[in-house]
């Protein structure tokens, strides 16, 4: 059994942890650790506050108590949007308060997209923005090519997690271009998991979401390999081991 633990702001999309613990198979537990999300609202100031040290600390005990071998910080612009060297003290920190490995979705997509082997991104994002141009920031800090940037202009995650398979997918149109290798989807608030078989067939490539990646990277930290090719082209490769910092 591979127990892993999520470290998730608020009530939004943490249902879709369950599904892709269904999807992953008998052997592996994802267990789902709210965390208080403070202000509902899509600006820097609050999003950093979201993010830090004490909040996250704030749930760390009853992440160990669910037995977890790995930790991560599951919120993409709780992280990225205190830098790249913030978003390394962050982990960091939570990595020795928990006494695990422990990462965060904003570096969940700079594994995968290094396991992907892709360079060239597109970014379809719920925030505003201002929001989603430091997403940006913290992909080329990756050493990643953001060749599209979509700002879907949404100010809570409460919004964002009433949106269905029609509202993402638009979403996802309106970022993608031909130059894109993948289209990346990176609000964890937003419920992707049940789409992503749709989103990769009509967009035709490989397309990286913010719970996909999450529970990826609890697996990587973890040491595991699964074959689940129901939560896209990620999850039919095996996650590199070692990946830039």
């Amino acid at each position: 059994m591979t127990a892993l633990g999520f470290l998730y702001p608020g009530h939004s999309a943490e249902d879709d942890y369950p599904r892709m613990e269904q999807l992953l198979g008998s052997d592996v537990r994802l267990a789902v650790v709210h965390t208080d999300i403070g202000e509902d609202a899509q600006r820097v100031g609050t999003l950093r506050e979201m993010g830090s040290a004490e909040r996250l600390a704030a749930g760390v005990q009853e992440l160990r108590l669910t037995g977890a071998e790995a930790a991560v910080w599951a919120c993409t612009s709780g992280g990225f949007v205190h830098g790249w060297d913030g978003a390394h003290e962050q982990v960091r920190a939570l990595a020795r308060t928990a006494g695990m490995p422990a990462s965060s979705t904003s570096f969940a997509f700079a594994h995968a997209l290094a396991a992907e082997g892709a360079r060239r991104v597109a970014v379809a994002a719920t925030y505003p923005e201002e929001v989603a141009a430091l997403f940006g920031e913290f992909l080329a800090a990756a050493g990643f090519e953001v060749v599209s940037l979509h700002a879907g202009g949404a100010r809570t995650a409460a919004e964002v997690g009433t949106w269905g398979a029609t509202e993402v997918l638009e979403l996802a149109r309106a970022a993608d271009v031909p130059e894109a290798e993948v289209l990346l989807l990176p609000d964890t608030a937003l419920h992707t998991v049940a789409h992503l078989p749709l989103l990769e067939r009509e967009l035709g490539k490989t397309v990286l979401t913010a719970n996909q990646v999450t529970a990826w990277e609890g697996l990587r930290l973890a040491g595991r390999r699964v074959n689940a090719p129901s939560l896209g082209a990620l999850f039919t490769r095996e996650p590199i081991v070692q990946a830039r910092e």
